[in-house]
């Protein structure tokens, strides 16, 4: 079934969820018109449909391989990747000075999520290259820029993020690689990193490696890392692939899924890099992509569930299977009430997911559009929440979809399997969707919950307002936001860490129960009896209920989790 780029859905969100206008009175962003907008969304719909999706079941029938310390990738997907390099869109959100279209992280996230859909596997390639644009524009030194931010831009040359080691998962202050100085403005960085995305390829001429390492006498911890940026081949004179750097591919991992995607196994062994930022300084300079990436990957999410919903649905308005009595029945499966739940729930995740994801990418636009502190905390409150909710959108709804072809699901040659597989590791990378929701009641909430309790200030107002117009609807969504604001006023009441971290994660999903709730009335409120305001009926009846089980179990406390031993757990 091939796959359609949701490019009505942007549009709509765009306009009557997210406001997007705000962007185009400011400066910064005065160029990004409709017409502007429009377009950009129209172009990146067609690459997606046209260009990546035939390119989804060659990434995972035919894998990225390692031959003689080669790494050869798919069939194609060295043609998509000249085509997302050529149409601009790696840069879509960079500097114009260095070659980027400079338009809003909100359009660029949008983009995001077509090539998402269409092909997850090829979208992590250009995702790795503006993480590493970003942190480079923010922290690097202007001879780095001048030379490596074009390339980057342009496609010439490609970005990764080498955070993890064998020892040295999330707890990043373990690792063990090094970094010494040459004496000539250069460092010799050396050890092995893993789980690297885009490692190594053969669809740009340079790979350009961000590593964190540790320079001699640095503290222990976090505090004591550094930045490095360490190419796979060392720019000559004119600023070209020169001789090769210190650098290996040890092997290639076997994953679960996203076999297109050429995860290594990378070993350092002396390479030359160029320090990133100031010394000790890596963590600050490394967050930088890492929260780029943390948007990013929740679009993906939302990207796989909307692809694996459009296959669903296509198989289930084709499968002809047992009688219905409604009336003008089709005789397919989709008469049926379950698999009609199934669908409709598939869809209203998606855009409830969507529509959180883009207000998260508008927050960050407009924090650095207007420089207002208060969008700066909007845009860190939405930053897990995004994460999570996109992610686990994205795991359910595949899951769903592979329900949804019932036995042929588990078939690989339909493809639903694929989905599941590609997914999964959302949920995992750039930070675990556990680790996400202990950074929102921690770190996120040391303001006290002003930013959280801004944000339900603006979903009451607007729940009651529609208690006027969509009475039920209305109120249903007001009675979820004052339950999450008691929730979170009990939340930043507990001193005990372990009090708020055992509830972290059911806080987390309420939350962004909550604004999906948000998402689909302020839809509703826009197409009065048309099919986003059914659409909302369904989330805000069926699913938004769920808050209430979530808040209980997140108000429990820890002692619950504590009073089991390891002798009991293991009983």
């Amino acid at each position: 079934m091939p796959y359609h780029a949701p490019v009505d859905d942007f549009a709509f969100i765009l306009k009557h969820i997210v406001d997007f206008d705000q962007l185009r009175e400011t400066d910064l962003f005065a160029d990004s018109t409709e017409d502007v907008t429009q377009a950009i969304l129209t172009e990146a719909g067609k690459l997606s449909d046209e260009i990546l999706a035939p390119l989804q079941r060659p990434g995972d029938l035919h894998p990225a391989r390692l031959e003689n310390g080669v790494v050869r990738t798919s069939p194609g997907y060295a043609g998509g990747w000249s085509a997302i390099a050529e149409g601009g869109w790696i840069g879509i959100a960079a500097d114009p000075e260095n070659g980027g279209m400079g338009l809003p992280m909100t359009l660029a996230s949008a983009v995001n999520d077509m090539m998402s859909g269409a092909c997850l596997s090829l979208q992590l390639a250009p995702l790795m290259s503006q993480g590493q644009i970003e942190a480079l524009e923010h922290h690097a030194s202007d001879a780095i820029k001048d030379l490596y931010l074009p390339k980057l831009i342009a496609g010439a040359w490609s970005g990764t993020m080498n955070l993890t080691e064998p020892q040295a998962g999330s707890d990043v202050g373990a690792l063990s690689t090094k970094a010494e100085p040459k004496g000539d403005g250069t460092y010799a960085v050396s050890g092995q990193k893993i789980y690297i995305s885009w490692g190594d390829h053969d669809v740009a001429e340079n790979v350009c490696h961000l590593v964190l390492a540790r320079l001699p006498g640095a503290p222990a911890g976090t505090k004591g890392i550094s930045l490095f940026i360490v190419p796979k081949y060392l720019p000559d004179d004119a600023g070209n692939p020169g001789v090769a750097n210190s650098l290996r591919v040890v092997s290639l991992e076997h994953k679960l899924g996203l076999h297109g995607s050429p995860t290594a196994v990378m070993e350092y062994d002396g390479a030359t890099g160029w320090l990133i930022g100031e010394e000790q300084g890596g963590m600050a300079a490394m967050f930088t992509m890492m929260n780029n990436a943390r948007l990013g990957v929740g679009i993906q999410g939302i990207g796989v569930a909307e692809a694996a919903f459009q296959h669903a649905w296509a198989y289930a308005t084709d499968r002809k299977q047992g009688r219905s009595r409604r009336e003008n029945a089709s005789g397919t499966i989709t008469d049926h009430a379950d698999v009609r739940r199934m669908l409709s729930t598939m869809k209203a995740e998606v855009f409830a997911a969507r529509g959180i994801a883009l207000c998260c990418a508008m927050a960050i636009d407009l924090a650095r559009a207007t420089g207002d502190a208060e969008w700066k905390a909007r845009a860190a409150l939405l930053t897990p929440i995004n994460k999570s909710f996109g992610t686990e959108t994205g795991i359910a709804v595949s899951d769903m979809g592979l329900q949804v072809h019932g036995g042929m699901g588990f078939i690989e040659e339909t493809g639903a399997a694929q989905f599941c597989r590609d997914v999964r590791v959302t949920a995992i990378y750039e930070g675990t969707n556990g680790i996400q929701a202990m950074d929102l009641v921690g770190r996120k909430m040391m303001d006290g919950g002003d930013a959280a309790f801004r944000l339900l200030d603006e979903v009451a107002a607007c729940a009651s307002e529609a208690r006027a117009i969509l009475p039920d609807l209305g109120e249903a969504v007001w009675q979820a936001c004052e339950t999450q604001r008691e929730a979170t006023e009990w939340l930043v009441a507990q001193s005990d860490p372990d009090d708020r971290f055992a509830g972290a994660v059911p806080f987390q999903r309420a939350f962004a129960r909550v604004l999906g709730g948000y998402v689909h009335l302020r839809a509703a409120l826009a197409d009065r009896g048309g099919a986003r305001e059914k659409l909302a009926r369904f989330y805000i009846t069926r699913l938004l209920p769920e808050y209430e089980g979530l808040l209980a179990h997140a108000q429990a406390g820890a002692k619950d989790l504590y009073s089991l031993t390891d002798d009991d757990l293991a009983a």
